[in-house]
């Protein structure tokens, strides 16, 4: 028995199957229907350049003539439209249309194909079929919407009231719905994408990433020109987007040339030479003032008999502590925001988009890219504390205070902020262990006005001359958070291994921050208060992957520096303004 051409099999099967029916189906326009789907699936095959089964599609007269098995196309008879009757073939057929291992196409746009040529396959004159690339929903598409899009459009966070976690509630929520429209450009999804970066429509918006790169908005595009196919059951999550190389200048070689500067410049040799200092940031004139304090020990953390206690705050340990200098006043806006705010192009992880060699290493640090709203939250800027900064933010604003100054700013450790905030005390505040005179030093959640933070300073100083140590914001340590942190430390005393101990960071969270807020009550306030920081600090942020910058949730959080009198080795200052993971 002779093989029979694909056509021509097609014909005797069409028969024997069920038919696709589209009710009172509206008029089938070609150009923006038909013709899209017939570039993308058949004319890589069947065209101008290639005539597989010796037969092409690319005009009217070619489809029409089919091959020698019968003709291609018929206006109103599906029986006879090879074009039709191939597409409709059970999916492991080998005559199938396009062949399964290319895909098939859906059942939506063989409806399409069907509704032209029983409406009797309009066909506008000089029109000639091209080749398209063919979009796939999950291979083109889906990488697109969860890696942009899913973070502000999901059902917990349906901004403009849209949901994209699955088809139906993608093509049928939104203020504006529909937000697609299959072969329609002007849908929501393509023509928002498209807006200039500067508007406020734009999708996704600019301090979210956008604009979509240019092949992404054309694949969006193509998606929907050919009929938007989304296969059922495909539901969408929010994906991280991968980072593009940006060549970092913010290196090890530049932390080796921060070093040279700060062993040239330090003055200071042994603690006798230490001194308290005003001192102003270079680049911007900003005042800050750092209190010098001796070497020591004390038992860190709280006693079993200390009221509101917590678990993670024991078992107490004797940590010895060596000489530094802290910020008499929490980093303040005029300081922070200077190192915030910059007019350079900037990636994600802070590197300048345009940079030299020869820069100076300060304009060579990674520093925030530009915030989604102003991160004082209207509570004022002149004179306040700076707040929302990540703990990798303020880690880069201490190396990029020490590449001005020429001295070795980071964090405090937790074991140097309990020091420095007990002043020589034992009692649960610095004051005592009744909270009734609290007011007088601290602003918190009985007297803070307005329910939000204030000026620094304008309390009483703890006994070594700390402003604010207590309550207004609660401040960054260098630390990762354990809840086991003290017994590690009273086990490693128990051998004999004292010192100026601190937990290096091996994940993004938790880290520690102490102090308490403005927000809080008396009793997170203590010395030995402990606060581990979460991802629901930054919560509201609608990038994917989250800022390694801002922490839009927490506008109680804040930072004060120090500066150790004994200069660190390249490889440690490099540990201290890198701790932890930056990318989540």
């Amino acid at each position: 028995m002779p093989d029979h051409h694909p056509l021509t099999t097609a014909l005797f099967a069409l028969a024997a199957l069920p038919s696709l029916s589209l009710a009172a189906p509206a008029k089938v326009d070609f150009n923006t229907q038909v013709k899209p789907i017939l570039e993308a699936a058949c004319t890589h095959c069947h065209g101008a350049e290639k005539d597989k089964g010796d037969f092409r599609l690319h005009t009217k007269e070619d489809m029409i003539k089919g091959n020698e098995n019968g003709p291609g196309l018929t206006a109103g008879d599906l029986k006879k439209s090879a074009i039709y009757s191939t597409l409709i073939l059970p999916h492991d057929d080998d005559l199938v249309m396009p062949p399964a291992k290319e895909g098939l196409l859906d059942a939506s746009q063989i409806e399409v194909i069907k509704a032209w040529i029983e409406q009797g396959a309009e066909w506008p004159a000089g029109v000639t079929l091209e080749v398209k690339p063919r979009i796939d929903f999950v291979k083109h598409i889906q990488p697109i919407l969860e890696q942009n899009c899913v973070s502000c459009h999901n059902p917990e966070k349906d901004k403009g009231g849209w949901i994209l976690s699955s088809k139906k509630e993608a093509f049928e929520t939104g203020d504006n719905a529909p937000n697609i429209t299959a072969f329609d450009l002007k849908s929501a999804i393509v023509h928002l994408t498209t807006l200039p970066e500067d508007d406020d429509d734009l999708m996704p918006p600019a301090k979210s990433g956008g604009p979509l790169k240019k092949e992404e908005i054309a694949m969006l595009k193509g998606w929907v020109e050919q009929g938007a196919v989304w296969p059922e059951g495909v539901t969408l999550k929010a994906k991280e987007k991968g980072a593009a190389p940006t060549n970092n200048p913010d290196t090890l070689e530049l932390v080796k040339k921060i070093h040279a500067k700060i062993v040239a410049t330090s003055q200071e040799k042994a603690e006798a030479d230490m001194k308290s200092y005003d001192a102003k940031v270079p680049k911007t004139g900003a005042p800050y003032s750092m209190v010098a304090l001796k070497s020591g020990e004390f038992m860190i953390g709280s006693p079993d008999s200390e009221a509101n206690r917590a678990d993670d705050e024991g078992p107490q340990v004797k940590v010895q502590i060596k000489p530094f200098w802290i910020g008499k006043y929490e980093v303040t806006w005029d300081e922070y925001e200077p190192f915030q705010l910059t007019a350079e192009g900037r990636n994600k992880d802070g590197s300048r988009k345009v940079w030299s060699p020869d820069d100076k290493p300060e304009d060579l640090i990674s520093q925030p890219t530009p915030p989604y709203q102003p991160m004082d939250f209207g509570m004022g800027r002149n004179g306040f504390p700076a707040i929302c900064m990540t703990q990798h933010a303020a880690n880069k604003y201490c190396q990029w205070l020490s590449a001005q100054t020429g001295h070795f700013y980071r964090l405090p450790t937790e074991a140097e902020w309990e020091y420095a905030a007990r002043a020589g005390t034992t009692t649960a505040y610095f004051f005592g262990d009744d909270a009734k005179d609290l007011g007088e030093y601290a602003w918190y959640f009985e007297n803070a006005p307005n329910f939000q933070y204030s000026l620094v300073g304008k309390k009483k100083p703890n006994p070594w001359g700390l402003y604010d140590i207590y309550g207004n914001v609660c401040e960054w340590t260098l630390d990762q958070y354990s809840e086991d942190t003290y017994k590690n430390w009273a086990a490693n005393a128990a051998k004999g291994v004292l010192g100026n101990q601190w937990v290096p960071s091996k994940t993004p969270y938790p880290h520690v921050a102490r102090g308490g807020t403005y927000d809080d009550d008396a009793e997170f306030l203590r010395s030995a208060s402990r606060r581990a920081s979460e991802p629901a600090w930054k919560q509201q942020d609608p990038q994917l992957p989250k800022s390694i910058w801002y922490l839009t949730d927490a506008t109680w959080l804040g930072f004060r520096i120090v500066r150790p009198l004994e200069i660190p080795t390249v490889e440690e200052m490099f540990a201290a303004w890198n701790n932890g993971v930056a990318r989540e």
